[in-house]
């Protein structure tokens, strides 16, 4: 069944299809429409689920946890400073192995206070071993929250499902809703490996004395490693379920281009665009969208971006004094690998400005003109007058 819905819906509807049994939440621009939908269907019985409406996004996680622990499906959402609150207890989901789905809404931190989309949010957790994956579009949306559930629950590692504020949360699409039967085909009921149970009494989050710290870190990172491997399986069974399919990477005549623009969440779907008006002008350019970032992908990064004379990388965040995230990520992986093509790392679309073709078609003009990447990133359309204002 097709329905025109807005991004955080098509989240909202799979989450119902999920059958999920506990949500706890704490509401947030520009998340909030998740967590009200989840709650309307709790109201109205189209999901037999404990809705827990919290005090804080610091609680909402904490419950989550809770409720994993004792072998409950479950489901939350967040967004910016919100996410920011959750920090020390994501560290405690992922070390605990708890399969845990979260929507993370893109939402710049303040100050100034800013409710429209970057994604320095989700990409200052991308050390807390939390899987992170990023959406294109409503349907992009609808499909990871389900793949999410399998995919955490199959690695014993919890998953962020990453969306632009706005631009996709807010913004009605087409999406295709799959029947109960179909996800329930797909998407069986939870059998936990890990939970609290009276019959066979365990400890968790106990003291972890040297010895066997070192262990469950390592632990973590084979489970991360294993994520990978499994996603494809389960992108593959998606696809024979749904008809539709979901790479890692998705390249876009990658092939013969001389400069590959590197792209995710909804400026990849500006970069499409972009790209076939330069291939009608006969540049050759082409386009990789990073999907998913945690585990992040480096041999897939290396077997598409090798081949090209240059790589551009759209970043919609920032690491101060180091650059763009995604760009520091893709040298990281292209560095011991010779030959391999200069990155060049641009910042575009902090705090909800608009990336527009024009934008992209100006960022691969600004690479095809030069000869080395500048240390850090260049950023683009930055108001020279208002910085001249400011510290002149």
């Amino acid at each position: 069944m097709q329905e025109v819905i807005e991004g955080s819906h098509a989240v909202a509807h799979a989450a119902r299809l999920a059958r999920v049994q506990v949500v706890a939440a704490y509401p947030i621009t520009p998340q909030t429409h998740i967590v009200e939908a989840i709650s309307q269907y709790c109201s109205d019985g189209r999901l037999n689920a404990r809705f827990l409406c919290v005090e804080s996004e610091h609680s909402a996680m904490a419950a989550t946890i809770g409720a994993s622990l004792g072998g409950a499906r479950v489901f939350t959402a967040t967004s910016s400073h919100g996410l920011a609150y959750m920090h020390e207890l994501l560290h405690w989901a992922s070390a605990s192995r708890l399969p845990i789905v979260m929507a993370e809404v893109n939402r710049a931190l303040g100050p100034g206070w800013n409710i429209w989309t970057d994604q320095t949010d989700s990409l200052a957790q991308r050390d807390t071993g939390w899987i992170q994956l990023y959406c294109e579009d409503g349907q992009d949306a609808f499909d990871t929250t389900l793949m999410a559930f399998k995919l955490a629950e199959a690695v014993n590692l919890p998953v962020m499902v990453v969306l632009d504020a706005f631009y996709l949360s807010h913004t009605y699409e087409p999406v295709e809703i799959g029947s109960q039967e179909q996800v329930d085909q797909f998407l069986p009921r939870p059998a936990p490996r890990f939970r609290l149970d009276t019959a066979a009494p365990f400890n968790f989050g106990q003291l972890a004395q040297p010895g066997v710290y070192t262990e469950m870190r390592y632990n973590m990172e084979m489970a991360m490693n294993a994520a990978l491997g499994y996603y494809r399986t389960l992108a593959a069974e998606f696809s024979e379920q749904f008809g539709r399919s979901y790479r890692p990477l998705e390249p876009l005549q990658c092939e013969d281009a001389d400069i590959i623009l590197v792209t995710s969440g909804t400026v990849s779907a500006t970069a499409r665009t972009a790209v076939a008006q330069l291939r009608d002008q006969g540049e050759k350019a082409g386009l990789l969208k990073i999907r998913m970032f945690r585990p992040f992908p480096e041999a897939l990064i290396r077997r598409h971006l090798t081949g090209a004379g240059k790589v551009a990388v759209v970043d919609r965040n920032f690491s101060f004094g180091a650059g763009g995230i995604f760009a520091q990520e893709i040298r990281a992986a292209l560095c011991n690998h010779r030959p391999h093509p200069p990155v060049f790392g641009y910042i575009a679309g902090l705090g909800g400005r608009d990336i527009t073709p024009q934008t992209i078609l100006h960022i691969y003009q600004k690479t095809k003109q030069s000869t080395a990447p500048t240390t850090g990133a260049d950023w683009i359309d930055l108001n020279r007058e208002q910085i001249d204002k400011w510290y002149n």
